[in-house]
């Protein structure tokens, strides 16, 4: 099945929100081609099937925070004087039950599916870290060098460091 909309554009709407990968109303609405108020309805008549584990309202401090880290412009503001609700992967997948139009199906499907790529790619990290720790353990000492720079890089968020060797000067 060809994708409607690429892996991209779904992963730069998923945010860490009380340590859960979610997505807001505002950004699954766009991308089913519903308006927010819409899917918001369609939620809160089927309420049952999205508890606080599936779906949560911000709270104020969260939005102004979220707000605040999100580069929104002014035309982007508009629909978000209220707290959104928030979906986890979890609630997004109730929302096929929902919402069952063509469309909405078809999205549903990428964006599980990007949930999957994601949760691969950090179950990858974590298995290169543990191959890491193994390996060090087992060589010599004089790698030890080699570990900590692989370390650095792999686990730092920041600016790539330096790897490498520099001449001393005389």
């Amino acid at each position: 099945m060809k994708s409607v909309i690429p892996h991209e554009r779904i992963e730069s709407r998923i945010y860490i929100i009380r340590g859960v990968k979610v997505m807001l109303d505002r950004d699954l609405a766009g991308l089913y081609g519903v308006k927010t108020m819409v899917l918001n309805q369609a939620v809160r008549r089927n309420i049952e099937r999205f508890p606080d584990d599936f779906m949560f309202q911000l709270t104020k401090e969260e939005f102004i925070n979220w707000k605040s880290q999100i580069v929104i412009s002014k035309s982007d503001r508009k629909g978000l004087r209220k707290t959104p609700l928030v979906f986890t992967e979890q609630g997004v997948a109730m929302l096929s039950s929902v919402l069952k139009s063509r469309q909405a199906v078809a999205i549903n499907v990428q964006i599980m599916r990007t949930f999957m790529r994601i949760r691969d790619m950090v179950r990858s990290d974590e298995q290169l870290l543990r191959r890491l720790d193994y390996m060090e353990q087992h060589y010599d000492q004089q790698f030890k060098i080699v570990f900590d720079a692989l370390r650095s890089m792999y686990t730092s968020k920041d600016e790539p460091s330096e790897i490498g060797f520099k001449a001393k000067k005389s």
